[in-house]
């Protein structure tokens, strides 16, 4: 189930009590491939498809473009990502059945205790900076099954097939990389048919790559919906009723309009820091020796746009999870800003501006960013 958001002094967004914690997901499936599952029924092998960065939110309001997805949807086919709500954290998490305080993978950007240097936990792993074997804390899912002979797969784009991510998420799974999503959700469905008991992994970037670049509202999202949809319903034909598939994503998306950029150059927010890790909507920021408090004092007056969290705070609050490591615990920020609303965070003592180009984003507490689908097909359709 979800952590836990309190206390009521931070005034976090309630979760729904009996929320499904994405955590639970390959849990649930692998149950339902054993038969015990109290949620899903039976089925002869399982899928779980991500789409990243279709939130439950983004579906609803566009489902005139995703009709299959979206009829396939009932109202409490909705699980609750973890936070940060970013590809990072959600995919360990998912992957592990763990939340980022114990697998440590705390957002896009954190910084080592160990180096100082901070690190893009997402694609920053092949250069050496961080070990696939030790940085990512927990136990992948496929690691344990493959070795107690479960056949477990991944089928995702020929990137990222041998990446540091992957192997710090998906030990155990036999990759396979595939360029095109068409062709992806078809060797899926194939390695799903004519292998019993088997799990795989099926990974679509597409949309989330749209939505950063034109936005979640653009003509452009709505079309690679679309595509995306007629994938799901070929999908779900081809899993028939002894393959079960559970569509999910790792967050939702909000556009953030240009004007809605906060830029934080120099001046009393940056007084006494010394590393800015996380992304826009969701900032770790890394104190300088005993600046901690008061860098936490000057953010607390950007509430009315973030929510503002010390890390104790946050630790407190639950919002990295029920348990974080003390290993883990030195990776979070002193001073930790999600933004509400449409807001979105930058630096802009920064040289390369790029990053402020990018509409649809993602990583905090907002319901867009972290209800996510939960959607049955194939055999585990209703």
């Amino acid at each position: 189930m979800c952590a836990r958001l309190a206390p009521m002094s931070l005034s976090l967004p309630a979760q729904p009590a009996d929320a499904r914690s994405l955590t639970d997901v390959v849990p649930i499936v692998r149950d339902a491939l054993g038969g015990t599952s109290s949620e899903l029924p039976p089925a002869r092998s399982g899928i779980v498809f991500v789409v990243d960065g279709l939130g439950a939110r983004n579906l609803s309001a566009r489902r005139a473009h995703g009709r299959f997805l979206a009829a396939a949807m009932a109202r409490r086919d909705v699980a609750r990502t973890v936070f940060p709500s970013t590809t990072a954290a959600a995919l360990t998490s998912l992957l592990t059945a763990t939340w980022p305080g114990e697998h440590g993978v705390v957002g896009y950007r954190a910084r080592v205790p160990e180096t100082g240097e901070v690190v893009n936990q997402l694609n920053g792993w092949d250069d050496g900076s961080l070990d696939p074997m030790t940085w990512q804390r927990a136990e992948p899912l496929f690691a344990a099954d493959a070795a107690q002979g479960r056949p477990c797969f991944a089928v995702s784009k020929p990137e990222y097939a041998d990446s540091g991510f992957t192997r710090a998420t998906l030990r155990g799974a036999e990759i396979h990389g595939v360029a095109s999503l068409d062709d992806r959700i078809d060797l899926a469905a194939h390695i799903a048919r004519t292998t019993p008991g088997s799990l795989t992994y099926l990974y679509a970037p597409e949309l989330d790559t749209v939505g950063h670049r034109r936005g979640a509202e653009s003509d452009e999202w709505a079309f690679a919906l679309e595509a995306l949809d007629a994938g799901a319903r070929r999908l779900h034909e081809a899993a028939g009723s002894e393959v079960g598939v559970i569509v999910t994503a790792d967050h939702g998306m909000v556009d953030v309009p240009a004007h809605r950029q906060v830029l934080f150059g120099d001046g009393p927010l940056t007084a006494g820091l010394q590393d800015v890790g996380g992304e826009p909507r969701m900032l770790h920021l890394y104190a300088e020796p005993g600046a901690a408090g008061a860098l936490h004092t000057a953010w607390l007056d950007e509430s009315s746009r973030a929510w503002v969290m010390a890390r104790d705070e946050a630790i407190d609050a639950g919002v990295f999870g029920p348990v974080v490591a003390d290993a883990v615990r030195a990776r979070i920020g002193d001073v930790l800003v999600a933004a509400r609303g449409r807001y979105a965070y930058y630096d802009d003592r920064v040289a390369d501006t790029s990053p402020r180009r990018m509409v649809g984003q993602h990583g905090s507490l907002t319901d867009e960013e972290t209800a996510v689908p939960f959607i049955r097909l194939g055999a585990f359709a209703r």
